[in-house]
């Protein structure tokens, strides 16, 4: 019988949810300091959190309306499932009308500008935040140009916008321990690293198609010269004794970025109700600096989502 353990009050597109205890196993028998400059949805923190002992941690992300909805969900939790009780009462009316009417009436630099000044409820834009997350096509978080959200509405039949529990457990998670959260680039969340300290990076994953060509997180976007960089901070860190896992795409030239460490190349199938249509493989590698030579098996985990929901999750490792 498998633990269950609380995962993020997110839904993110190319979360880690699925390969959260690979990492773990990846991971340091005893950890620190631990950072996690891409934060997205935190569902390897969210895990870590809850299997290792208290942890200083430092999260970060260059989104500043998802930054503010993890310090909303930390320090003032009660106020934001108020608002997306409200929040989905309105949608359960309207649906896709009032979708459309909460994604557009908003301009997005007007509300990180007010985030900044605490000119607006900070509870107020996490709602909004977490609403559109909830509504939107598969929780895709992308911004045009402009820095505006542009996923179009999702198709969904009286979704769970706000989840009371999940919120208040992940408020006590982010309490938990010692957690500093903020709104910045990644390199300057890792210049404050240390020697053992422990860091995960997700980036952006390198397409591996033309149309996997997806870097819209921010409007500034995370290329083949983002990710180079990316790489000689990795070298950075282990030069100066820092324990590093990164995750990103199954392809050649992320590869060849890092080909003097460690890669692990691994597949991972999501069975859903035993519906063979809806079954799909995803390769992922896993790249890190430390336990180069620790043997890890293949894992199976089943994870309960609903009623009568459940998905087996599966990671082949290929080494």
């Amino acid at each position: 019988m498998h633990k269950t353990h609380t995962t993020s009050f997110l839904k993110w597109a190319g979360g880690k949810k699925r390969l959260v205890v690979l990492l773990d196993k990846l991971t340091p028998n005893y950890v620190d300091r631990y950072f996690e400059p891409f934060l997205g949805g935190g569902a390897f923190f969210f895990y870590l959190i809850q299997t290792r002992k208290p942890f200083k941690a430092f999260l970060s992300d260059s989104n500043p309306q998802l930054i503010n909805t993890y310090r909303v969900v930390r320090d003032n939790v009660k106020e934001l499932i108020e608002i997306l009780e409200n929040h989905q009462k309105k949608y359960y009316k309207s649906g896709e009308k009032y979708y459309y009417s909460v994604r557009d009436n908003t301009d997005a630099n007007q509300l990180n500008i007010q985030i900044r000044n605490n000119t607006h409820s900070a509870a107020e834009v996490a709602g909004r935040f977490i609403f559109l997350n909830k509504t939107c096509y598969n929780g895709l978080y992308r911004v045009n140009k402009i820095g505006n959200f542009n996923v179009p509405h999702g198709r969904y039949f009286n979704p769970k916008i706000c989840n009371k529990e999940k919120l208040m457990e992940c408020s006590n998670l982010l309490n938990r321990s010692e957690v500093d959260i903020r709104c910045d680039i990644y390199k300057n969340t890792t210049t404050k690293c240390q020697e053992d300290d422990f860091v995960y990076l997700d980036p952006p994953y390198f397409p591996v198609s033309r149309t996997a060509n997806f870097t819209d997180y921010t409007k500034e976007n995370f290329g083949v010269q983002e990710h180079a960089e990316l790489a000689n901070e990795f070298d950075r860190l282990n030069d100066i004794g820092a324990k590093v896992l990164l995750s990103n795409s199954n392809s050649d030239y992320v590869k060849s970025l890092y080909e003097k460490y460690r890669i692990l190349k691994v597949k991972s199938q999501r069975n859903i109700n035993c519906d063979a249509k809806r079954r799909s493989d995803h390769h992922d590698l896993i790249i890190t600096n430390f336990n180069r030579n620790k043997k890890i098996n293949n894992i199976e985990r089943t994870v309960v989502k609903g009623k009568n929901k459940k998905i087996i999750v599966s990671t082949t490792i290929i080494d």
